[in-house]
């Protein structure tokens, strides 16, 4: 057989293309090149395609075919097809070349400035009111949970608490005593100009107690319960594991989420006072190589740090370890459907909750100066 080859000539009341030869994947391209220009070339021309010389044709040679006939062409210039072997003729006759009509596509049109915006203000006032939604579900679960504590799945909310509390002591550790380390060393070393390294104890105590100690172990908590909660109940609402629990009566917020709420209202503040400890032990270590003693600093540390400092601390564990406990579950539940979609929940939890920390630390911020706490 030998390859595709075209042919052109005229003949009265039109063009005529001559196809011959094998038309296949490996021989066409050429030829499908000069088809298109010939029809560009005679444009108010009828064009007939003589495939009385075809050899072979699969697939690609009737492709061919019928993008020759689907072009757009003026009245009285269309493109056919004769002579056709009747193998052939079988694999095109299925094809309507009008479906396949190329046609022009016009770019759509972008949204102006304003409707961006409006389309912006929908989607952050939808997401307001389903977490204002969530909230009101969750805190009614949770009071449910309350008067009828053995209706909680506390095996379960056992397991979470492991998972997002004794799992992470080694990583809560490493970060709080760095922090300790690193507060401990830069302050020493701008005090130490002024002989003042002793109230170092001060700065590290009051620092990790109230403000760093919670901050960090939330954020901590942000990357790996939030995310975790996220995906797990991401991944059940994919595969519709959420609709078997509706379908089978059971409420999804007490089923799923009172018991990662209650985990992380647990664990947060447990959390939070061994990465204090962890800190301070950072930097006394710090204070020791700037030959202060333990027993001084552990006396200025005391000194200068009360209960109110830790108490203080601890509440803010304490609502941070529900926010991001909660807005991962949040993220789970909305989880949409996709390949990526559990992947964008994991991301807008960890941002969410990370976000909402920071919004709830400075409101503490101002409350507690307005107590005077």
């Amino acid at each position: 057989m030998t390859p595709a080859r075209l042919t052109e000539r005229r003949e009265e009341g039109g063009t005529v293309l001559s196809l011959g030869g094998r038309l296949d994947a490996y021989s066409i391209a050429a030829v499908w090149a000069e088809a298109r220009q010939a029809l560009v070339r005679n444009a108010t021309q009828p064009i007939t395609v003589d495939a009385g010389e075809v050899d072979y044709c699969d697939g690609a040679g009737v492709a061919l075919l019928l993008d020759l006939l689907r072009q757009p062409r003026p009245a009285g210039a269309a493109v056919s097809v004769r002579n056709l072997a009747e193998p052939y003729r079988h694999l095109l006759e299925p094809f309507d070349p009008a479906a396949f009509a190329a046609s022009a596509r016009q770019e759509a049109a972008r949204p102006s400035t304003v409707e961006r915006v409006g389309r912006m203000a929908a989607d952050l006032g939808r997401d307001l009111w389903e977490q204002v939604a969530f909230v009101g579900e969750g805190a009614a679960a949770i009071g449910a949970a309350l008067r009828h504590p053995r209706r909680v799945r506390w095996k379960d909310a056992l397991a979470v608490a492991q998972e997002a509390g004794a799992n992470a002591l080694p990583i809560v550790a490493l970060i709080a005593f760095l922090m300790g380390v690193i507060l401990a060393f830069q302050s020493a070393v701008a005090m130490r100009q002024f002989g003042a390294e002793i109230f170092v104890a001060n700065l590290v105590g009051l620092s990790l107690l109230r403000e760093l100690g919670p901050l960090m172990t939330a954020i901590l908590l942000a990357g790996r319960s939030a995310a975790a909660f996220a995906a797990e109940i991401g991944t059940m609402k994919v595969n519709e594991e959420i609709d078997a629990l509706v379908t089978m009566g059971l409420d999804p917020v007490r089923f799923l989420v009172v018991t990662r709420v209650l985990a992380g209202l647990v664990v947060a503040p447990l959390l939070t006072v061994f990465a204090n400890v962890i800190g301070l032990v950072g930097g006394g270590l710090v204070m020791r190589s700037f030959d202060i003693p333990w027993v001084t600093y552990y006396r200025q540390l005391t000194t200068a740090a009360d209960w109110e400092d830790l108490t203080g601390g601890l509440i803010k564990a304490c609502v941070f370890g529900v926010l991001v406990a909660g807005i991962g579950c949040l993220r789970g539940l909305q989880t949409r459907t996709g390949a990526a979609a559990v992947g964008v929940s994991t991301t807008r939890a960890v941002v969410s909750a990370i976000v909402l920390i920071v919004i709830t630390d400075g409101v503490f911020a101002v409350m507690f100066y307005y107590l005077d706490f």
